[in-house]
């Protein structure tokens, strides 16, 4: 039987006024990603929420889809998962990286969490980009310094990137050429506005465990 959707809005109330931990975070997501998956009970579920809470649900929702349209599933085997940096430390090089750069932190925040779950997914993709920000080689000979995979350095040689890409004038712009997919400019842009409304959203985004897109549905990692 399917969960009415006033339980489901009743989950999100909950889990979004409780204290942030992986508990409440994951109850979150999980019934986020039903939502991505299907808009007509998006819309059913959002229409019950509180308006601050329906606007963020709202781009979370449409983050993931807009996501899930460029990388689709693949087996859990093709997933190596780490752990993340403390989110301190994270937060910590974003705001170096934006006093660096001009960029602001939460861009950067919103890149990390978009592109490796902050550092937490660490496989190179299909196309060969590698480290917690997903560089390219050839791009990481231009702007990183050091190793791709160090969390520090990957964020900020991504700061580097961005604001050599313009994005103090047009921060979509340079976002694009980051990743030259309107999807992927969208997601990051409305997970950088859910962190700029609130730092919570930030705790909320880190809390979250890793769950991964596989062929039998969505799969938790370990």
């Amino acid at each position: 039987m399917q969960t009415p959707p006033s339980e489901l809005a009743a989950r999100l109330i909950r889990a979004n006024a409780a204290p942030v931990t992986v508990a409440s975070a994951y109850a979150m997501q999980t019934v986020e990603l039903r939502l991505s998956d299907d808009p007509l009970l998006a819309t059913r579920v959002i229409r019950l929420l509180p308006a601050a809470l329906a606007r963020d649900v709202t781009d979370d929702v449409l983050a993931h889809r807009e996501l899930a349209r460029l990388t689709p599933p693949r087996p859990l085997s093709a997933f190596r998962p780490g752990p993340a940096a403390a989110a301190a430390k994270l937060r910590a090089w974003y705001a170096e990286g934006q006093r660096r750069s001009g960029v602001s932190w939460q861009v950067l925040a919103a890149v990390n969490f978009v592109e490796s779950d902050f550092g937490r997914l660490r496989e190179t993709s299909v196309a060969g980009a590698q480290g917690p920000m997903q560089f390219m080689p050839s791009t990481w000979a231009s702007y990183g310094r050091g190793d791709v995979h160090d969390p520090h350095a990957a964020i900020l040689g991504a700061a580097r990137f961005l604001r050599a890409a313009g994005a103090r004038a047009d921060e979509r712009a340079a976002l694009y050429r980051y990743n030259p997919s309107s999807a992927y400019v969208d997601a990051v842009e409305r997970y950088a506005g859910r962190i700029r409304r609130s730092a919570r959203a930030f705790a909320q985004f880190y809390a979250r465990p890793p769950v991964v897109r596989t062929p039998t549905g969505y799969q938790r990692l370990r």
